[in-house]
Protein backbone atom coordinates (compact mmCIF):
# COMPACT_ATOMS: atom_id res chain seq x y z
CA UNK A 1 0.00 0.00 0.00
CA UNK A 2 1.16 3.51 -0.67
CA UNK A 3 1.40 6.35 1.80
CA UNK A 4 -1.87 8.04 2.77
CA UNK A 5 -2.80 11.16 0.86
CA UNK A 6 -1.56 14.06 3.03
CA UNK A 7 -4.80 15.95 2.37
CA UNK A 8 -6.69 13.27 4.29
CA UNK A 9 -4.36 13.19 7.31
CA UNK A 10 -5.59 14.80 10.50
CA UNK A 11 -2.65 15.63 12.78
CA UNK A 12 -3.14 14.78 16.44
CA UNK A 13 -3.20 17.45 19.12
CA UNK A 14 -0.79 16.74 21.98
CA UNK A 15 -3.45 15.72 24.51
CA UNK A 16 -5.05 13.29 22.08
CA UNK A 17 -1.66 11.86 21.17
CA UNK A 18 -0.85 11.33 24.84
CA UNK A 19 -4.17 9.60 25.43
CA UNK A 20 -3.52 7.24 22.54
CA UNK A 21 0.01 6.57 23.81
CA UNK A 22 -1.39 5.69 27.24
CA UNK A 23 -3.75 3.26 25.53
CA UNK A 24 -0.94 1.62 23.55
CA UNK A 25 1.25 1.22 26.65
CA UNK A 26 -1.63 -0.30 28.61
CA UNK A 27 -0.41 -2.36 31.55
CA UNK A 28 3.18 -1.30 30.93
CA UNK A 29 2.54 2.08 32.52
CA UNK A 30 4.00 2.76 35.97
CA UNK A 31 2.01 3.55 39.10
CA UNK A 32 1.51 7.26 38.28
CA UNK A 33 -0.42 6.44 35.10
CA UNK A 34 1.28 9.06 32.90
CA UNK A 35 -1.24 11.66 33.98
CA UNK A 36 1.16 14.11 35.66
CA UNK A 37 4.32 15.80 34.43
CA UNK A 38 6.38 14.04 37.10
CA UNK A 39 6.29 10.36 38.04
CA UNK A 40 5.97 8.71 41.44
CA UNK A 41 7.86 5.43 41.73
CA UNK A 42 7.50 2.88 44.47
CA UNK A 43 11.11 2.27 45.56
CA UNK A 44 11.85 -0.70 47.83
CA UNK A 45 14.85 -0.58 50.16
CA UNK A 46 17.93 -0.37 47.98
CA UNK A 47 21.57 0.52 48.30
CA UNK A 48 22.09 2.24 44.94
CA UNK A 49 19.88 3.96 42.39
CA UNK A 50 21.37 3.46 38.92
CA UNK A 51 20.27 5.95 36.24
CA UNK A 52 21.11 6.08 32.55
CA UNK A 53 19.87 8.03 29.54
CA UNK A 54 20.20 7.03 25.90
CA UNK A 55 18.68 8.06 22.60
CA UNK A 56 17.90 6.72 19.16
CA UNK A 57 17.93 9.21 16.29
CA UNK A 58 16.48 8.29 12.93
CA UNK A 59 19.18 8.14 10.28
CA UNK A 60 21.95 8.06 12.90
CA UNK A 61 21.33 5.10 15.21
CA UNK A 62 18.74 3.35 13.09
CA UNK A 63 17.99 3.10 9.38
CA UNK A 64 14.29 3.88 9.01
CA UNK A 65 14.18 2.08 5.66
CA UNK A 66 15.05 -1.16 7.46
CA UNK A 67 13.06 -0.99 10.70
CA UNK A 68 9.45 -0.48 11.64
CA UNK A 69 8.50 2.21 14.17
CA UNK A 70 7.95 -0.57 16.72
CA UNK A 71 11.51 -1.79 16.12
CA UNK A 72 12.76 1.73 16.83
CA UNK A 73 10.87 1.84 20.13
CA UNK A 74 12.15 -1.58 21.12
CA UNK A 75 15.75 -0.70 20.29
CA UNK A 76 15.54 2.59 22.19
CA UNK A 77 14.39 1.04 25.46
CA UNK A 78 16.62 -2.03 25.22
CA UNK A 79 19.65 0.11 24.46
CA UNK A 80 19.10 2.14 27.61
CA UNK A 81 18.39 -0.96 29.69
CA UNK A 82 21.65 -2.49 28.51
CA UNK A 83 23.45 0.20 30.50
CA UNK A 84 21.68 -1.06 33.63
CA UNK A 85 22.59 -4.63 32.73
CA UNK A 86 26.26 -3.66 32.53
CA UNK A 87 26.15 -2.60 36.18
CA UNK A 88 24.05 -5.53 37.35
CA UNK A 89 21.07 -3.35 38.26
CA UNK A 90 17.42 -4.39 38.28
CA UNK A 91 15.15 -2.06 36.25
CA UNK A 92 12.76 0.10 38.23
CA UNK A 93 11.17 2.25 35.53
CA UNK A 94 11.73 4.29 32.38
CA UNK A 95 10.95 7.77 31.07
CA UNK A 96 10.49 8.04 27.31
CA UNK A 97 10.57 11.25 25.26
CA UNK A 98 9.28 11.02 21.68
CA UNK A 99 10.26 13.69 19.15
CA UNK A 100 8.21 13.06 16.03
CA UNK A 101 8.76 14.80 12.68
CA UNK A 102 6.11 17.45 12.19
CA UNK A 103 3.62 16.59 9.47
CA UNK A 104 4.61 12.90 9.53
CA UNK A 105 1.02 11.70 9.54
CA UNK A 106 -1.93 10.91 11.75
CA UNK A 107 0.00 9.89 14.86
CA UNK A 108 0.63 6.33 13.73
CA UNK A 109 4.42 6.84 13.76
CA UNK A 110 4.36 7.89 17.43
CA UNK A 111 1.99 5.07 18.31
CA UNK A 112 4.10 2.55 16.41
CA UNK A 113 7.23 3.59 18.31
CA UNK A 114 5.26 3.44 21.55
CA UNK A 115 4.07 -0.08 20.75
CA UNK A 116 7.69 -1.19 20.46
CA UNK A 117 8.54 0.52 23.74
CA UNK A 118 5.63 -1.31 25.36
CA UNK A 119 6.78 -4.68 24.01
CA UNK A 120 10.30 -4.10 25.30
CA UNK A 121 8.99 -2.87 28.66
CA UNK A 122 6.94 -6.02 29.06
CA UNK A 123 9.81 -8.27 28.03
CA UNK A 124 12.26 -6.60 30.43
CA UNK A 125 9.87 -6.02 33.33
CA UNK A 126 10.48 -2.26 33.22
CA UNK A 127 7.34 -0.09 33.52
CA UNK A 128 7.16 3.20 31.65
CA UNK A 129 6.71 5.86 34.34
CA UNK A 130 6.35 8.93 32.15
CA UNK A 131 7.82 10.93 29.32
CA UNK A 132 7.13 13.63 26.79
CA UNK A 133 5.97 14.08 23.19
CA UNK A 134 7.17 16.83 20.89
CA UNK A 135 7.31 17.72 17.23
CA UNK A 136 10.79 17.86 15.69
CA UNK A 137 12.66 17.78 12.43
CA UNK A 138 13.85 14.19 12.95
CA UNK A 139 12.59 11.12 14.75
CA UNK A 140 14.22 10.97 18.19
CA UNK A 141 13.43 8.56 21.02
CA UNK A 142 15.19 9.52 24.25
CA UNK A 143 14.97 7.05 27.12
CA UNK A 144 15.96 7.47 30.76
CA UNK A 145 16.02 4.27 32.80
CA UNK A 146 16.26 3.83 36.55
CA UNK A 147 17.55 0.70 38.20
CA UNK A 148 18.46 -0.45 41.69
CA UNK A 149 20.73 -2.74 43.62
CA UNK A 150 19.59 -3.84 47.04
CA UNK A 151 20.91 -3.57 50.57
CA UNK A 152 23.15 -6.43 51.61
CA UNK A 153 24.25 -7.21 48.05
CA UNK A 154 27.33 -6.34 46.06
CA UNK A 155 27.31 -2.74 44.77
CA UNK A 156 26.83 -1.91 41.09
CA UNK A 157 29.66 -3.20 38.90
CA UNK A 158 31.69 -0.48 37.19
CA UNK A 159 34.22 -0.62 34.36
CA UNK A 160 37.10 0.39 36.61
CA UNK A 161 37.15 -2.66 38.89
CA UNK A 162 39.07 -5.22 36.83
CA UNK A 163 42.22 -6.72 38.36
CA UNK A 164 45.33 -8.23 36.74
CA UNK A 165 44.76 -11.94 36.25
CA UNK A 166 40.98 -11.65 35.96
CA UNK A 167 39.38 -13.75 33.29
CA UNK A 168 37.40 -12.00 30.54
CA UNK A 169 34.11 -13.56 29.50
CA UNK A 170 31.40 -12.57 27.03
CA UNK A 171 27.77 -13.55 27.55
CA UNK A 172 27.29 -14.50 23.90
CA UNK A 173 28.67 -14.23 20.37
CA UNK A 174 29.00 -10.82 18.76
CA UNK A 175 28.43 -9.39 15.31
CA UNK A 176 24.84 -10.53 14.84
CA UNK A 177 23.38 -7.01 14.71
CA UNK A 178 25.97 -5.80 12.17
CA UNK A 179 25.36 -8.90 10.07
CA UNK A 180 21.61 -8.25 10.18
CA UNK A 181 22.13 -4.67 9.05
CA UNK A 182 24.29 -5.90 6.17
CA UNK A 183 21.64 -8.43 5.12
CA UNK A 184 18.90 -5.83 5.26
CA UNK A 185 20.87 -3.28 3.28
CA UNK A 186 21.69 -5.91 0.69
CA UNK A 187 18.00 -6.68 0.36
CA UNK A 188 17.20 -2.99 0.01
CA UNK A 189 19.75 -2.57 -2.78
CA UNK A 190 18.38 -5.61 -4.61
CA UNK A 191 14.81 -4.32 -4.37
CA UNK A 192 13.67 -6.95 -1.86
CA UNK A 193 10.95 -5.81 0.53
CA UNK A 194 11.91 -5.12 4.11
CA UNK A 195 8.83 -3.81 5.85
CA UNK A 196 5.95 -1.49 5.17
CA UNK A 197 4.19 1.03 7.32
CA UNK A 198 4.36 4.52 8.82
CA UNK A 199 7.80 6.07 8.74
CA UNK A 200 9.14 3.90 5.94
CA UNK A 201 10.81 5.94 3.27
CA UNK A 202 11.39 2.89 1.09
CA UNK A 203 7.76 2.44 0.12
CA UNK A 204 5.29 -0.35 0.83
CA UNK A 205 6.64 -3.77 -0.12
CA UNK A 206 5.38 -7.27 0.46
CA UNK A 207 8.31 -9.62 1.08
CA UNK A 208 10.07 -9.74 4.45
CA UNK A 209 13.75 -10.33 5.10
CA UNK A 210 13.98 -12.60 8.15
CA UNK A 211 16.49 -14.63 10.16
CA UNK A 212 18.41 -14.51 13.39
CA UNK A 213 20.81 -11.80 12.22
CA UNK A 214 17.98 -9.51 11.15
CA UNK A 215 16.25 -10.08 14.48
CA UNK A 216 19.51 -9.20 16.24
CA UNK A 217 19.53 -5.84 14.47
CA UNK A 218 15.85 -5.02 14.83
CA UNK A 219 15.18 -6.50 18.27
CA UNK A 220 18.36 -6.68 20.38
CA UNK A 221 17.96 -7.81 23.99
CA UNK A 222 19.51 -6.22 27.07
CA UNK A 223 21.19 -8.92 29.17
CA UNK A 224 19.60 -7.89 32.45
CA UNK A 225 19.45 -11.33 34.05
CA UNK A 226 23.04 -12.02 33.06
CA UNK A 227 24.28 -8.73 34.49
CA UNK A 228 22.41 -9.25 37.75
CA UNK A 229 23.80 -12.76 38.19
CA UNK A 230 27.34 -11.73 37.26
CA UNK A 231 27.24 -8.95 39.87
CA UNK A 232 25.97 -11.30 42.53
CA UNK A 233 28.64 -13.86 41.62
CA UNK A 234 31.58 -11.51 41.99
CA UNK A 235 32.16 -9.78 38.66
CA UNK A 236 34.87 -7.17 39.13
CA UNK A 237 34.07 -5.11 36.01
CA UNK A 238 31.50 -5.14 33.22
CA UNK A 239 30.59 -3.28 30.05
CA UNK A 240 27.93 -3.89 27.43
CA UNK A 241 28.87 -4.38 23.79
CA UNK A 242 27.00 -1.41 22.38
CA UNK A 243 29.62 0.18 20.11
CA UNK A 244 31.71 -2.86 19.18
CA UNK A 245 33.48 -5.56 21.20
CA UNK A 246 36.96 -4.21 20.45
CA UNK A 247 36.12 -0.60 21.34
CA UNK A 248 34.21 -1.54 24.48
CA UNK A 249 37.02 -3.83 25.65
CA UNK A 250 39.41 -0.90 25.31
CA UNK A 251 37.02 1.27 27.31
CA UNK A 252 36.89 -1.28 30.14
CA UNK A 253 40.69 -1.52 30.07
CA UNK A 254 41.02 2.29 30.02
CA UNK A 255 38.81 2.63 33.08
CA UNK A 256 40.71 -0.07 34.97
CA UNK A 257 44.15 1.17 33.84
CA UNK A 258 45.05 -2.30 32.58
CA UNK A 259 45.55 -4.32 29.40
CA UNK A 260 44.12 -7.54 28.02
CA UNK A 261 45.09 -10.61 26.07
CA UNK A 262 42.33 -12.14 23.95
CA UNK A 263 42.60 -15.73 22.79
CA UNK A 264 39.47 -15.78 20.65
CA UNK A 265 36.34 -13.86 19.70
CA UNK A 266 32.91 -15.52 19.65
CA UNK A 267 31.37 -14.67 16.27
CA UNK A 268 27.60 -14.85 15.74
CA UNK A 269 26.30 -17.13 13.00
CA UNK A 270 26.42 -15.36 9.67
CA UNK A 271 28.71 -12.58 10.92
CA UNK A 272 32.34 -11.86 10.12
CA UNK A 273 35.16 -11.36 12.58
CA UNK A 274 35.25 -7.66 11.68
CA UNK A 275 31.51 -7.38 12.43
CA UNK A 276 32.01 -9.16 15.76
CA UNK A 277 34.82 -6.79 16.73
CA UNK A 278 33.45 -3.50 15.44
CA UNK A 279 29.78 -3.88 14.61
CA UNK A 280 28.17 -2.95 17.92
CA UNK A 281 24.59 -3.12 19.17
CA UNK A 282 25.00 -6.72 20.29
CA UNK A 283 24.33 -5.77 23.92
CA UNK A 284 26.20 -8.81 25.15
CA UNK A 285 28.16 -8.19 28.34
CA UNK A 286 31.91 -8.34 28.78
CA UNK A 287 32.52 -9.64 32.30
CA UNK A 288 35.79 -9.55 34.23
CA UNK A 289 35.95 -11.99 37.13
CA UNK A 290 38.67 -13.58 39.24
CA UNK A 291 40.05 -16.60 37.40
CA UNK A 292 39.27 -18.85 40.38
CA UNK A 293 35.58 -17.88 40.14
CA UNK A 294 35.03 -18.64 36.44
CA UNK A 295 33.72 -22.18 36.88
CA UNK A 296 31.35 -21.18 39.68
CA UNK A 297 30.08 -18.24 37.64
CA UNK A 298 29.48 -20.42 34.58
CA UNK A 299 27.75 -23.07 36.67
CA UNK A 300 25.46 -20.42 38.14
CA UNK A 301 24.46 -19.26 34.65
CA UNK A 302 23.65 -22.84 33.67
CA UNK A 303 21.65 -23.38 36.85
CA UNK A 304 19.54 -20.29 36.02
CA UNK A 305 18.88 -21.47 32.47
CA UNK A 306 21.04 -18.74 30.94
CA UNK A 307 23.62 -19.20 28.22
CA UNK A 308 26.98 -20.02 29.78
CA UNK A 309 29.45 -17.15 29.23
CA UNK A 310 32.34 -17.71 26.86
CA UNK A 311 35.88 -17.15 28.14
CA UNK A 312 37.78 -15.02 25.63
CA UNK A 313 40.94 -13.95 27.44
CA UNK A 314 42.50 -12.35 30.49
CA UNK A 315 43.22 -8.98 32.06
CA UNK A 316 46.91 -8.09 32.33
CA UNK A 317 48.78 -5.46 34.32
CA UNK A 318 50.45 -3.75 31.35
CA UNK A 319 48.00 -1.15 29.99
CA UNK A 320 49.94 -1.05 26.70
CA UNK A 321 49.37 -4.75 26.05
CA UNK A 322 46.03 -5.17 24.32
CA UNK A 323 46.15 -7.99 21.81
CA UNK A 324 44.08 -10.59 20.01
CA UNK A 325 45.97 -13.71 19.00
CA UNK A 326 49.24 -11.94 19.71
CA UNK A 327 48.46 -8.96 17.47
CA UNK A 328 47.49 -5.45 18.66
CA UNK A 329 43.73 -5.01 18.75
CA UNK A 330 42.55 -1.76 17.21
CA UNK A 331 39.82 0.35 18.82
CA UNK A 332 37.33 -0.53 16.09
CA UNK A 333 33.69 0.28 16.64
CA UNK A 334 31.09 3.03 16.43
CA UNK A 335 31.90 6.51 17.71
CA UNK A 336 29.97 9.71 17.04
CA UNK A 337 31.87 12.64 15.63
CA UNK A 338 30.67 15.62 17.66
CA UNK A 339 31.21 19.25 16.72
Amino acid sequence: MGSPNPRHITPLAEDEALQRIRSVLGSRIGVSGLEDDAAVLSVPPFSSLVVSVDSVVGGVHVDLDLCSPADVGWKALMGALSDLAAMGASPLGALVALCIPGGSGDGSLALGVTAGVAEAAGSAGCPVAGGDVSASSELVVAVTVLGVTYDGEQPPVVRAGAQPGDALLVTGPCGGSAAGLRVLRSGLRSGAALWSGPGSRGGALDAVVDGAAVASYRRPVARLAEGLLARRRGATAMIDVSDGLALDLHRLADASGLGFVLDEVPVAAGATLDEALGGGEDFELVVAVAAAEVDRLCDAFGDEGLRVPLRVGSVVADPELRVLGGQPLERSGWQHVIG
